[in-house]
């Protein structure tokens, strides 16, 4: 009989554990979501230059696409800008059909167009106008984009930013919930974060203008304009 009261009173005791635990995991909670936004300048820019050539043979083409290249390599080499922040994002080699009467592609092949694309880097901003220049000066005659973005660590400052001020953002709403229901937050049970900027984007430059500026020795004008970096989290506060 002694045995038998000991059994039940330790599978009482199990039962008692199993409730406390089912307990534990049934907290009430508050979700709340809050965004932030920093606006900073961009300290770096990428620029997209080609060099486009055509001619009825290939290698004419090709040879005349591969000088003015070098031309505007050593172009900016001699401005002070390093090799290593150049580097080449597209070549191609385009044959141009003749079109019949009836606008309509023969199949005859009458030039052919050789593209020979480089992506420059910049870590001053300011000297965007010039190195355009430099570049269009040297027989670049495509500015594809030109795109202000951010370096690593000055996007890290602003998101850390961005993320403060969302997560103050979130708890303020969280209090005032807890507030209105009488209730007291008691922890963090998850936190998901998302972020992200939009770099400032200027596409398909026009050589054509470009070149009249050059001839009036005008400098190009480029402005940057701000980059706005913005933070998103969802928070599950626990509460009683």
């Amino acid at each position: 009989m002694a045995v038998l009261t000991c059994a039940l009173v330790v599978l009482t005791l199990a039962l008692i554990g199993c409730a406390s635990a089912a307990d534990s995991t049934s907290d009430h909670v508050i979700q709340v979501s809050g965004s932030g936004s920093v606006t900073g300048t961009p300290d770096r820019v990428q620029i997209s230059f080609a060099v486009e050539t055509e001619s009825s043979d290939v290698r004419i083409a090709q040879s005349n696409n591969a000088l003015a290249m070098t031309n505007v390599v050593d172009a900016l080499v001699a401005a002070g800008i390093p090799r290593d922040q150049m580097k080449t994002t597209d070549y191609s080699i385009t044959p141009v059909y003749q079109d019949d009467s009836n606008a309509i592609l023969s199949g005859k092949i009458t030039t052919y167009q050789v593209t020979n694309t480089l992506k420059v880097t910049l870590k001053d901003t300011n000297v965007t106008g010039q190195v355009i220049d430099t570049a269009v000066n040297a027989g670049a005659n495509k500015v594809n984009s030109i795109q202000f973005v951010l370096s690593d660590e000055q996007a890290q400052a602003l998101r850390s930013q961005a993320l403060t001020k969302a997560v103050t953002n979130a708890r303020a709403d969280a209090d005032a919930v807890a507030a209105a229901l009488n209730v007291t937050i008691t922890g963090t049970q998850t936190a998901d974060i998302s972020q992200g900027y939009t770099p400032v984007v200027y596409s398909n430059y026009d050589t054509v203008a470009l070149a009249s500026a050059k001839s009036m020795a005008a400098p190009t004008p480029i402005q940057s304009g701000d980059i706005t970096v913005t933070a998103q989290v969802s928070v599950t506060y626990t509460i009683h």
